[in-house]
C-alpha cells in the first residue's frame, strides 16, 4: 500500500505543479507532450505503449495537443493507416517547462533523503517496473 499511496501523492503535487505553473495542460497532456518530444516521429500505438495508457486515451491527449498547435499527426509513410505524431516548435519550450516543474516537485518529495538513497530508490524502483513489464508481456516468472 505505501507505493500505491506515494504514487498517489507524487501525482497529486504533479498536478499542482502543473497548475502553480500555468501551463494550461493536464496531467495525462503534459506527459504525452513529453513522450512526443522525447519520441519524435513514433506511431500512435508506439507512444501509448510507452506511456502505458490505452490507444484511445493517447487519441485524447494528442487531440487537444493538436487543437493547441504542440504536435501535428501524419500519415505514416509504411503504413498510411497509422498516425505518426511529431511536435511542433512550439512544444519543446513547453516540455522543458513540465520537465522542470516535475523535477522541482521531485527533488522536494525526496529532499529528506541522501544523494545515495536516492540512487538506490531509483534502482529499486527501476527493476520492479522492469519486473512488472516483464510479468505483463510473459516474461521471466511465467
Amino acid at each position: 500500500m505505501i507505493l500505491i499511496d506515494c504514487a498517489r501523492l507524487l501525482r497529486a503535487r504533479f498536478d499542482r505543479a502543473l497548475d502553480d505553473a500555468r501551463l494550461g495542460l493536464t496531467a495525462g497532456e503534459a506527459r504525452a507532450l513529453v513522450y512526443v518530444c522525447r519520441h519524435p516521429g513514433s506511431r500512435q500505438s508506439v507512444l501509448a505503449t510507452h506511456m502505458w495508457v490505452e490507444p484511445m486515451t493517447l487519441v485524447g491527449f494528442l487531440d487537444r495537443l493538436e487543437a493547441r498547435g504542440l504536435v501535428v499527426r501524419e500519415p505514416d509513410p509504411a503504413d498510411r493507416r497509422a498516425k505518426i505524431v511529431q511536435p511542433t516548435p512550439q512544444a519543446e519550450p513547453l516540455a522543458l517547462q513540465v520537465l522542470e516543474a516535475f523535477r522541482t516537485e521531485r527533488e522536494s518529495a525526496m529532499a529528506d533523503l541522501s544523494a545515495e538513497e536516492v540512487v538506490l530508490l531509483k534502482d529499486m524502483l527501476n527493476r520492479l517496473r522492469n519486473r512488472m513489464i516483464a510479468d505483463d508481456r510473459g516474461g521471466a516468472g511465467q
